[in-house]
């Protein structure tokens, strides 16, 4: 126990922003570490004092990042590729499958909007939308099965819900997919750098996350997942100079892809924002993602249990299985604004989603602020 007090201390000293805020908001956009910040600011350094004669060093990096982002989710290094943000990974998944008309895609009704209008584009190939509405504001891996047919070529959705922090059985729903030949892609934003995942055990064939939320780096980078024996099955929605074989022979102009999830990388790299990725990658793996969940699971415990005791109302399940870092609450006698406006004032920053409060702590956390947090809220009763 006395172990584990001093590596959430000594991560907690990595993140300055603890000193001004109780930041329980990591599922909107993360703070960074003064370890990114060192790297970043490295970097900037090599490459005023070298040009382009760093380039070497840095690409070494770069494969360096990329087998540690492999680490974190259970894949191998060539099955991983660099985008933008979310966004990115979900429209490359959408646009590789070959669509049939009269095929369709099933998904919860409540997924974040990055996640839906990509699948929606499709609609002019004749592709069917099958949107699952919740029941108890939630999504379950059978409700999305039970609409699921011969002509559904995919299944998508988030391991865990932006606006409940509901986690779906990837499990069960990987299962159903891999033995039917459904594709199963995972918004995992919400979700990596916080709660563990495997895209073997659960036969998830794409996964797109961006990097500014749970993983604690920047906007404009995060990681695209492809099974790498689905290659020869997919097309190339953003083919690139990057994306192929012998890339530098530059007036060669063979259009041959290369045999790795990279072919899905476009042109130059986010060089600063992979790098602030890498380092937060570097320090989960550090710690173990199993570790991280454990401890982020502990917080979201103790602020569900003093919210029920105070008389609010937890959205958010709270089933093992199915919590998360994000958690949920209402108060039956006050509007989720002024209680919102309340925290913030105080030097809690949190966030308003569909009409509750949202909180989300990360491994750097305390209880201390937990405490500190429902006092606040005992106080404004």
């Amino acid at each position: 126990m006395g172990q584990d007090r001093d590596i959430w201390t000594s991560v907690r000293e990595e993140f300055p922003v603890a000193s001004r805020y109780i930041y329980f908001n990591h599922a909107a956009i993360s703070p960074l570490s003064t370890r990114a910040q060192r790297a970043l600011d490295a970097l900037s350094d090599l490459l005023a004092r070298n040009g382009v004669l760093a380039e070497d060093e840095i690409m070494g990096m770069v494969s360096r990042i990329r087998a540690n982002a492999a680490k974190l989710i259970g894949a191998a290094p060539d099955e991983i590729a660099f985008v933008k943000n979310t966004t990115q990974g979900v429209l490359i998944a959408a646009g590789a499958i070959r669509w049939r008309e009269g095929d369709n895609v099933v998904m919860p009704a409540i997924e974040f909007p990055a996640n839906v209008y990509p699948w929606m584009g499709l609609q002019k190939l004749g592709v069917e939308l099958r949107l699952v509405e919740p029941e108890d504001g939630a999504v379950t891996a059978d409700m999305l099965t039970d609409v699921c047919d011969r002509r559904t070529r995919a299944v998508t959705v988030s391991q865990v819900q932006f606006s409940t922090g509901y986690r779906i059985d990837l499990d069960e729903l990987g299962g159903f997919c891999r033995d039917r030949g459904i594709y199963l892609h995972v918004d995992a934003i919400q979700a990596l750098g916080a709660m563990t995942i495997d895209v073997e055990r659960y036969g998830i064939d794409f996964l797109s996350a961006g990097g500014h939320k749970w993983m604690l780096a920047l906007p404009g980078v995060g990681l695209f997942y492809c099974r790498k024996g689905l290659y020869d099955e997919l097309d190339i929605p953003n083919p690139g100079w990057t994306g192929v074989e012998d890339s530098r022979n530059f007036l060669d102009y063979r259009f041959v892809y290369r045999n790795e999830a990279a072919r899905f990388e476009e042109g130059s790299l986010n060089l600063h924002g992979i790098t602030a990725l890498g380092v937060s990658i570097e320090r989960l793996l550090e710690i173990g993602p199993a570790r991280v969940e454990e401890r982020i699971l502990h917080l979201t415990g103790l602020l569900a249990a003093g919210l029920v005791d105070r008389g609010f109302s937890v959205t958010s399940s709270l089933e093992d299985g199915e919590r998360s870092g994000i958690l949920c609450f209402e108060h039956p006698a006050r509007d989720s604004e002024s209680i919102f406006t309340r925290l913030r004032e105080a030097g809690v920053i949190c966030s308003l989603r569909e009409g509750a409060v949202r909180l989300s702590p990360h491994m750097y956390n305390t209880e201390e602020e937990c405490g500190r947090l429902l006092a606040l809220l005992e106080q404004a009763r």
